[in-house]
């Protein structure tokens, strides 16, 4: 925490009490600014929203997420109403219970895009053997993952379609449907240097499964459904296990591929605006220099002020090789562990699955070959890190 904020400031900024907006009251916010970052030729539609917050009382920490209330595609909705022979007008409970029109519901109420259990259930019930494969792998716990693959990619609109014998009330069909959660979104912006607004750095997912067109719904809801005047329900989602560090001059190192540097951007805005001096060291890759450098301007112009220390980048497509974070990471091992005994704070944003293993195994190896530690004493190195909050992951 920069050292000019006092205890007032603190409490303000970790806490919504100040504002009558929450997650069961969220605020509704518009949408100015919808800008696609990712350049031609690139596979991907990245894009930087921003979001105001203006008249909320709502206020953030880096570190935080937004919580966004999305609507399903109206299309999408229509295709399932077809499907199931109603005509969109019927009255089906809400989420909260409420009685509402069957389209006012499947907009924004309930997941209408992967199956539920109950819905899949109900389904095997009414259509019996004609449920074919899914009515076997169903049926066995011991086929989970069987039953796993097999669903990957399939919808409701899927098994509707595929199944026009088993009848539906608009009432039947809703009781198997799961509750439409917010998206939470890694806040991309500081709040001392973007008063009232909170910035969003988004890939747009879109994908082709079984023959049809697939689209992730909060995502394309922030690139597609949201116009600029029209207000959408959002809130703030407190992280405290992501802060900066406390002491200003503590050094960071953070590790933020694609839509990870959206914690990272937010960093570098705080310490600039804060003027804290500790030197910070951003790893960030992609695919393409060319067309996926997210924030590249920005990124060079703090590196030419010194905000940003140091900036390595690799990018896995330029090159027949392919290059990642923990590449250059492995390159740089010796700069790298002497900032961690230096009592540097390390940083992981983004995948999840893959790239935050890979980069946890790599900071193991560096302990190892520039620590000149044991297996066992690296990961001892590595788990003390973790107690004393200096390695910190926000992964997905």
């Amino acid at each position: 925490m920069p050292p000019d904020e006092g205890p007032s400031l603190r409490a303000l900024m970790s806490s919504e009490s100040a504002s009558p907006y929450s997650r069961k009251n969220p605020f509704p916010a518009t949408h100015p600014v919808n800008r696609r970052l990712s350049g031609e030729g690139s596979g991907k539609d990245t894009r930087h929203h921003e979001i105001s917050l203006a008249g909320s009382g709502l206020s953030y920490e880096v570190g935080d997420s937004l919580g966004l209330f999305a609507a399903n595609n109206p299309t999408l909705v229509s295709e399932v109403i077809a499907a199931i022979g109603a005509t969109g007008e019927e009255t089906v409970p809400g989420s909260d219970a409420v009685p509402k029109p069957l389209r006012a519901a499947l907009t924004t109420d309930y997941v209408i895009t992967q199956p539920s259990k109950e819905f899949l259930k109900a389904l095997v019930e009414r259509a019996g053997d004609a449920a074919g494969q899914l009515c076997d792998l169903a049926s066995d716990p011991a086929q989970k993952k069987a039953l796993e693959d097999y669903l990957w990619g399939l919808e409701f609109i899927d098994f509707l379609r595929g199944h026009p014998s088993v009848k539906w009330t608009a009432e039947e069909f809703v009781k198997t449907l799961r509750k439409l959660q917010p998206r939470l979104y890694s806040i991309a912006s500081s709040l001392k240097a973007n008063p009232e607004f909170v910035h969003l750095t988004v890939a747009t997912v879109r994908y082709e499964s079984h023959g049809r067109q697939r689209e992730g719904v909060a995502s394309t809801f922030l690139a597609e459904r949201w116009p600029a005047g029209e207000t959408a329900g959002v809130f703030i989602h407190t992280a405290k296990h992501f802060r900066l560090p406390e002491d200003p001059a503590a050094p960071v190192i953070m590790v933020g591929p694609g839509t990870g540097v959206a914690p990272f951007r937010a960093y570098l805005q705080e310490r600039q605006v804060t003027g804290a001096p500790g030197r910070n060291w951003l790893f960030f890759g992609e695919q393409k220099r060319a067309s996926d450098f997210l924030y590249e301007s920005e990124l060079t112009q703090l590196q030419s002020e010194g905000v940003l220390t140091r900036l390595d980048v690799a990018f896995s497509r330029d090159q027949a090789a392919k290059i990642y974070v923990q590449d250059r990471m492995r390159e740089n091992a010796r700069e790298l562990w002497a900032w961690l005994e230096e009592g540097a704070h390390f940083y992981v944003c983004g995948d999840g699955a893959r790239m935050a293993k890979d980069v946890d195994a790599e900071l193991h190896r560096i302990a190892q070959t520039e620590g000149g530690k044991t297996p066992e004493e690296a990961a001892a190195y590595v788990e003390a890190m973790k107690k004393e909050k200096r390695y910190k992951k926000d992964v997905y």
